[in-house]
């Protein structure tokens, strides 16, 4: 078990693990079952995922299907509607997917501060690399000079939170271009690498994870496995 040398100012345990690429539904199970682990002991350490994922689009619960220019039944590509809120987005290697598994009652059981405190946290880490991220009113996400590069979605159960947000570091984008991204058709989607070539994930992660254990105020632990 390593410690990360971060220093926040409240001392609430959060486990971090690094996972790579995963495959979408090996994490999508995880998570359910960390989620539901921490329903029935709501004593346990809150956890943060940071990974990737090969190719794949999800849906939100209610996300309408006239925003993919495919079709899902007979689509080549790997497609799931999940339980978080939101449209459909696009994942793939080069993007970072977090999934915090928070309990909110030690925090604030706000759904709309949570989601503008997942923003924050991309807003700070963008900071670092002096790209100006910006939130637009009426909606979820961060984008920079008009391109939306990180996106967010999630899921709340008896106040533990699952899904999170996804930053676009190096992905090809081209992916995107089979659906109307998160249901925005005049915003485009862009990556990080667009204004900072040569970028990669592995230079993002440590960043997001100082950035997330300061915006939340917790210790992160960080783990080999769970």
């Amino acid at each position: 078990m390593t410690r990360l040398t971060l220093t926040p100012n409240r001392q609430r345990q959060c486990l971090l693990q690094v996972l790579g690429i995963t495959p979408y539904q090996v994490a999508w199970e995880k998570q359910r079952s960390l989620v539901d682990q921490r329903i029935a002991d709501p004593s346990l350490d809150d956890i943060l995922l940071l990974l990737e994922h090969p190719p794949v689009y999800t849906l939100g619960t209610g996300a309408d299907v006239k925003f993919l220019k495919f079709d899902p039944v007979t689509a080549p590509w790997e497609v799931h509607r999940i339980e978080r809120g939101g449209e459909v987005t696009y994942h793939c290697p080069g993007q970072l997917v977090g999934y915090p598994i928070l309990n909110l009652h030690h925090y604030q059981p706000d759904l709309h501060w949570y989601l503008r405190q997942l923003e924050e946290v991309i807003i700070r880490v963008l900071k670092t690399y002096q790209l100006p991220g910006e939130r637009i009113e009426g909606l979820t996400g961060v984008w920079v000079d008009g391109s939306k590069v990180a996106a967010i979605g999630i899921k709340v159960k008896r106040w533990i939170t699952m899904h999170g947000f996804s930053l676009n570091v190096c992905p090809d984008l081209t992916g995107f271009q089979a659906i109307v991204p998160c249901g925005i058709p005049d915003k485009p989607v862009g990556s990080l690498a667009q204004f900072i070539p040569d970028l990669q994930v592995e230079d993002i992660r440590q960043k997001i994870a100082e950035e997330f254990s300061q915006v939340f105020q917790v210790k992160l632990i960080k783990i080999a496995s769970l």
